[in-house]
């Protein structure tokens, strides 16, 4: 069940790598390979390749995640959401410029915004924000409306409606484990994409206790930093199987 977010921060990287001309690809890549057989799924976050104007790197270790591990699940981290013309865009990047099995997606323009996602050729699915592991999301998701939550009302929509188009699942924090088991008693057997576990103070035991679907599973339990930054030596990619053990532990196989 556990996810291996890919959150490249040249500030964060060792100094061996951080001087290499391809420095972002080298440090994805050493951490990949150290961490492969214990995750489900990558994530890698756009924002930190395109920051950097580094997008190429990223569909090098996109290409590199599939050839190389071709069982394990690539998750963009996008958070898209636009109206359906250039919804159809954001999939085309996600899905061909990325080669994406998944991607995370902003449900709140509805559903226009999400059929594009739906209608892409091939074989690939959405993840929808619906309760964040940030403290802000409280600003709008836990406003209520018809005596709920609007969090409650964006699972409803996913598993009454919007399962029906495609692949869905969505994400929920491990910050929030109440909120976790409500999301849960709605979906029933949808995945959940569980970040907030490590930097964030989730935890992954917990996440587990109160997500697990009937089979004890149907979670992708995504630890980022904790993992990525375990050490900042040349043994980096070391401590990082070390940390991505550590929190596999807590979890099934």
């Amino acid at each position: 069940m556990l996810c291996i977010g890919l959150d490249p921060d040249p500030a964060r990287y060792p100094a061996s790598v951080a001087r290499a001309p391809d420095a972002t690809e080298r440090f994805c890549r050493e951490i990949i390979d150290a961490t492969a057989d214990l995750a489900c799924a990558f994530k890698p976050q756009i924002a930190y390749f395109a920051s950097q104007g580094d997008e190429d790197a990223l569909e090098n270790i996109c290409s590199y995640i599939r050839t190389e591990y071709p069982d394990t699940t690539l998750i963009l981290d996008a958070k898209r959401g636009d109206i359906g013309s250039t919804a159809t865009q954001y999939a085309h990047e996600a899905f061909d410029r990325y080669m994406a099995h998944a991607v995370t997606i902003n449900p709140y323009m509805g559903t226009d915004s999400i059929e594009p996602f739906f209608d892409h050729p091939g074989d690939s699915g959405v993840i929808l924000l619906c309760r964040t592991s940030n403290p802000g999301g409280d600003d709008f998701q836990s406003l209520v409306s018809d005596s709920r939550p609007l969090y409650v009302h964006v699972a409803e929509r996913v598993a009454n409606e919007w399962s029906a188009l495609g692949e869905c699942g969505l994400v929920v924090g491990a910050t929030y484990p109440d909120e976790l088991a409500e999301v849960r008693s709605i979906v029933g057997d949808l995945p959940l994409l569980v970040p907030g576990v490590g930097a964030q103070g989730g935890d992954a035991a917990t996440v587990l206790e109160h997500g697990a679907g009937s089979n004890g599973r149907e979670l992708i339990v995504n630890s980022s930093r904790a993992i990525l930054y375990a050490g900042n030596g040349d043994d980096f990619a070391k401590a990082a199987r070390a940390e991505a053990i550590r929190t596999a532990q807590s979890l099934p196989c």
